[in-house]
């Protein structure tokens, strides 16, 4: 059986790319929204990590361990930005749940690694190289256009077809 490659773009805003052979898909990340721990009203969004699974379950039920590999984007971690990477690295712990319940391999990929493989060089600053996921993904995958441009990018799906042509 070929390999199925999960691209991961890592947080609660993220998305999942599978890309096995000739099927390419998208979706977002599920996420559930409450409270926070604090003591004054204040709401997070977190990973839905039952729904993670299920998705996995479901989606890849023709996949065995053996045969998908998972591609996850390190998380932003500033000590500067303190909500910021603790969304993230909340959204890493239930992510890596989910993958570990599932048995997957897993390969931590920094986003300069599959920006570089298949996006345009020279681009910087956060709003450029989503338009440039985005252009890309619905160039290379114009099925996916409508989740492509309802995400606001093709991170996850670019991950996994990184992975796939073997960029690292």
């Amino acid at each position: 059986m070929e390999t199925c490659y999960i691209g991961i773009d890592n947080g609660v805003s993220g998305s999942i790319g599978v890309v096995c052979g000739t099927d390419v898909r998208m979706f977002s990340i599920p996420t559930k929204k409450e409270l926070s721990y604090t003591k004054a009203v204040r709401h997070i969004t977190r990973i839905d990590c039952p729904s993670l699974i299920k998705f996995f379950q479901e989606s890849l039920w023709e996949y065995t361990s053996e045969t998908v590999k998972v591609f996850l984007e390190r998380p932003m971690v500033n000590p500067m930005r303190f909500q910021a990477t603790t969304s993230a690295i909340r959204a890493l712990e239930a992510t890596l749940i989910a993958v570990e319940f599932m048995q997957y391999p897993l390969q931590y990929v920094d986003s300069k690694q599959w920006q570089k493989a298949l996006l345009p060089s020279g681009i910087k600053g956060s709003e450029d190289l989503k338009r440039a996921s985005m252009d890309i993904g619905c160039r290379l995958f114009p099925k996916l256009s409508q989740i492509i441009i309802k995400q606001g990018d093709s991170d996850g799906v670019l991950i996994a077809e990184a992975a796939r042509r073997g960029k690292w």
